[in-house]
């Protein structure tokens, strides 16, 4: 499950120490990798990589390559059975010019009748079809908790 959290709780689960947090910040910085003290943790993440994650001391946290994303959460959820996710995501809202030049009030899209009848609704829509229309929002970063479920098994 995902959700958006405000500056303070960002901050509050960063600073939790218990459950790893992986934080993928705006291209081109590095994703930085906070995990619990354990011996080993720079080798741990390394995981047999040619190159070595570098320590962020203002972080407290280890920078590696955005490449590394998919596989260190995977190496955390082994050793810990679960890890915090935050990244970006843009919102947004599909609709169509089908719903924009509509007449009556039945709206199926996910604007939920704001855009319906009232002609183009302005903005960033990119017009895939007729049928597809999409917009995207702000960017904001968002947090997932994963866990293993059935640990052990």
């Amino acid at each position: 499950m995902s959700q958006d959290l405000s500056d303070s709780q960002l901050k509050d689960l960063w600073r939790q120490g218990k459950i790893p947090v992986i934080f993928k910040r705006n291209k081109p910085l590095p994703v930085l990798a906070r995990i619990p003290f354990a011996e080993g943790n720079m080798e741990w993440l390394r995981d047999g990589r040619r190159s070595k994650p570098d320590w962020c001391a203002q972080f407290k946290a280890w920078e590696i390559p955005t490449a590394w994303f998919d596989s260190v959460i995977k190496l955390a959820l082994r050793r810990r059975q679960e890890v915090y996710v935050i990244q970006l995501y843009r919102e947004h809202q599909k609709c169509a010019p089908a719903c924009w030049n509509a007449s009556g009030f039945h709206c199926e899209c996910s604007c939920m009748g704001e855009n319906h009848g009232g002609g183009h609704p302005g903005g960033n829509w990119y017009e895939v079809s007729e049928t597809f229309a999409v917009s995207w929002g702000q960017q904001r970063y968002s947090c997932r908790h994963l866990k293993v479920k059935n640990p052990g098994r």
